[in-house]
């Protein structure tokens, strides 16, 4: 259940006075609160830099555990999916692949815009004289073998995600 922030109590001012001294009040509390956050900053960005070798260590041991575990799902990705599905179990956590939404990549876009236009192919080129990929990626065959532009297709993500427990203390 998350916290709820507490609300600040109703207050009003009651006179010019009141309203200017509030709003100096009001200041000191942001500068305060900014020196806090600062000094919080620079609390993590030492903790960070004192552990630097270990947060290193450990993300070259992440990448390599990764890319082993990759390695293998991939050499047994018929095994692990038999079922069709794209994500197996491995009781300790369970490992997937996504396929990414198709893209547009274009180089040279001047040249691109210059090979619709004569192609007669103005609805991939948007008002504002830039091509338009969402249009090209709705119908690819359109552009198919215009230099400059390819579709990219098949792409997919591996993804481990270790289950993780959440112990409540009663």
């Amino acid at each position: 259940m998350a916290k709820q922030k507490a609300k600040a109590a109703a207050f009003v001012c009651q006179s010019k006075e009141q309203a200017m001294d509030s709003i100096r009040v009001l200041g000191d509390a942001q500068r305060e609160l900014t020196r806090l956050e600062t000094e919080i900053n620079d609390q993590i960005a030492a903790a960070t830099a004192a552990r630097k070798n270990e947060i290193d260590a450990l993300q070259t041991r992440i990448e390599t555990l990764t890319a082993g575990i990759h390695t293998w799902c991939e050499a047994h990705r018929a095994e692990l999916c038999a079922g069709g599905g794209k994500t197996a179990n491995l009781v300790t956590g369970e490992v997937s692949w996504r396929q990414r939404p198709p893209s547009v990549s274009i180089r040279a876009v001047d040249k691109v815009l210059e090979t619709l236009r004569s192609l007669g192919l103005s609805r991939f080129i948007r008002t504002k004289d830039e091509p338009n990929k969402e249009a090209m990626l709705a119908d690819p065959k359109a552009v198919s073998g215009i230099a400059g532009i390819s579709i990219v297709t098949g792409i997919e993500d591996f993804i481990v995600q270790p289950f993780e427990v959440d112990v409540a203390l009663v």
